[in-house]
């Protein structure tokens, strides 16, 4: 169930429920590459944009319809290029190019409907972007024409990197590592986005799924693992493993933020690394004092070696919350691949 990922809760939608369909019916191979795709495309499409700064249209004169909390969120970001056009271009055409590896590529009446399909689809996103307001053509062809060199880029390396990540050879620690210097490599916007908070979430995800994988790959995330409707996995199965399996997912995500919320903080204050939180954790939140280059109480801790590293990196005080939600998407991820099938092998599910 390893595609399985972020919730709409300020997050971009991970297209939940095809995500969730495909991990469930043990296509695990295609859902652990989408993810790592999708993953992939959030960090170098908003990277872009930030580096741009190139602002959405500007409203007025155009109407930009923003009817949730989340969509608010999203129109905060930059526009060029256009992530969801990025995002279906890649995700599209990598389901495209599954399948028809799957029943073999002189199929030509497979793939041609299924380029028409995905054409229909990216055309259709993009039209809605823009009928929202979010925005331009300009927006939407960049958008365009770097998910076709990511699409390209990721098909030729697909198989080397799913090699990489099922085999044993000390991947949870490169991937750990890798992880931690993505948080930091990432470009400053000339005006605060979202776009960092979710690539932390991916990241996370991303984590917790290659070193879940990397641990239970022979078990349970093999290509002969059964699937639904088979003999082995009938459709009383499947239901019961939805039943079980999305509760423990999501009591996971938040017994992980609780302790996220609870350790890291301390282990924070334990090597005298400056904090300060926007969201999660109200007593370390910034005041008036604190933005007119005063130190509060909150964020001042003993000075060592660690601080001057803080300060070396031009940083008063690290947030918190970045460490918060990459720990805390990181074990919702690990518990789709490793702990959920685990419970389901156990109650013989």
């Amino acid at each position: 169930m390893e595609c399985w990922m972020l919730s709409s809760q300020r997050y971009r939608v991970l297209s939940l429920c095809p995500f969730t369909l495909l991990s469930c019916l043990c296509f695990s191979g295609l859902a652990r590459q989408m993810t790592l795709l999708i993953a992939f495309c959030d960090y170098f499409g908003n990277c872009i944009k930030d580096v741009i700064s190139a602002p959405r249209p500007s409203c007025p004169p155009v109407r930009r319809i923003t009817a949730t909390k989340d969509e608010q969120d999203n129109a905060m970001e930059y526009g060029l290029p256009s992530s969801h056009t990025l995002n279906t271009v890649c995700l599209s055409g990598y389901l495209l190019y599954y399948v028809s590896s799957s029943v073999g590529f002189e199929n030509v009446s497979i793939q041609y409907y299924g380029f028409a399909l995905a054409c229909l689809l990216v055309a259709l996103i993009a039209f809605g972007r823009i009928y929202l307001g979010m925005h331009s053509v300009v927006d939407i062809v960049g958008g365009l024409a770097i998910g076709v060199l990511i699409l390209g880029l990721w098909l030729s390396v697909t198989d080397q990197i799913d090699d990489f990540i099922t085999s044993k050879q000390n991947i949870s620690s490169f991937w750990t590592a890798l992880s931690f210097l993505l948080l930091f490599a990432y470009p400053t916007p000339e005006h605060p986005t979202p776009s960092y908070e979710y690539h932390t979430a991916f990241n996370g995800v991303t984590l917790g799924i290659v070193t879940g994988v990397q641990q239970t790959y022979s078990q349970f995330h093999h290509e002969a693992a059964p699937r639904v409707f088979s003999p082995e996995l009938l459709l009383s199965a499947y239901i019961g493993r939805v039943m079980v399996g999305i509760p423990t997912i999501l009591l996971v995500k938040f017994c992980s933020k609780s302790l996220a919320k609870w350790i890291l903080p301390t282990v924070s204050s334990a090597l005298g690394i400056p904090i300060r939180s926007s969201t999660y954790i109200p007593k370390l939140k910034l005041n008036s004092g604190h933005a007119n280059g005063k130190k509060t109480d909150e964020t001042k801790f003993s000075v060592g070696y660690l601080h001057r590293i803080c300060e070396f990196l031009c940083q008063d005080s690290f947030d918190i919350d970045t460490g918060i939600r990459f720990f805390q998407y990181a074990g919702l991820a690990w518990s789709v691949v490793d702990l959920v099938p685990s419970i389901f092998s156990y109650i013989n599910l």
